[in-house]
């Protein structure tokens, strides 16, 4: 059984990037700042290239929801192996700083049915929200299983056998289709070469909006303040193990 793989792929502000909090204290600085695929992504995308190459995969598409700029992490999919791109539109502002897990679930669900897909790898998180939740929430759209935190995954037929890590190993099968999220253990990214960028090039991108999809989009949410974390203070030496215990005592930790 040959799957189409559906892949998504998130801008993010680049892992090495300091992070620094806007004057209005209502999100982080964007605006001149590197940005770059997920790295939970990367690995989402390596694996779905992996099982093209295997044969178990007949094609796969790499998807992004957010602003004109998610063309440059498609083109990387692209050039990562991915056969053809979708980006669902969401122009900077408004609705892309409010858009979330469960709106982009929603966009998922939608393109997986219209793709006919079989399969749907996403990371299990996000750097920036960190939130963990696009994958369930996609599933629970499609009613489909899913299998989370994958550290292994192996096609058996119309099943998945995958192993799920967190806190300790869990092997499980699910039937296809399916939804699965990748942990940093399941594999090591490739870099692009640069003839598979240039290839990239040539590669389709479909562009669309939420509204094609009849997607809403609207948010309950709302961001009340974002703060830099409290600045950690500084520990105390002791000498012994005797004064360690007493100034622990002191401050209620015995």
């Amino acid at each position: 059984m040959a799957l189409r793989v559906l892949v998504g792929v998130k801008r993010v502000i680049d892992y090495a990037v300091k992070i620094r909090v806007r004057p209005d204290k209502m999100g982080v600085v964007t605006e001149g700042v590197k940005h770059s695929m997920n790295p939970f992504d990367e690995i989402a995308m390596e694996e779905a290239v992996r099982l093209k190459e295997k044969k178990l995969a007949s094609e796969v598409i790499a998807v992004s929801v957010g602003p004109q700029q998610s063309q440059e992490t498609i083109r990387t999919a692209l050039a990562m192996g991915a056969d053809r791109g979708i980006h669902v539109e969401i122009p900077a502002g408004k609705d892309y700083e409010a858009l979330g897990p469960l709106q982009v679930s929603k966009i998922m669900a939608k393109l997986a049915e219209s793709e006919k897909a079989d399969l749907i790898l996403l990371g299990k998180q996000a750097i920036d929200g960190d939130y963990n939740q696009t994958g369930q929430m996609t599933a629970a759209h499609l009613d489909w299983p899913q299998g989370t935190f994958a550290s292994e995954v192996n096609v058996e037929d119309k099943t998945l056998v995958v192993t799920e890590i967190d806190g300790g190993l869990e092997t499980i099968k699910i039937t296809l289709p399916a939804v699965v999220t990748a942990d940093l253990r399941l594999n090591e990214p490739r870099y692009a070469t640069l003839p598979n960028i240039m290839k990239a090039k040539k590669k389709k991108i479909a562009k669309m909006t939420a509204a094609d999809l009849q997607v809403d989009i609207a948010s309950n949410l709302e961001t009340l303040k974002v703060e830099d974390p409290p600045v950690r203070e500084a520990g105390q030496k002791v000498e012994s193990v005797e004064e360690l215990v007493g100034k622990l005592k002191e401050s209620g930790c015995l």
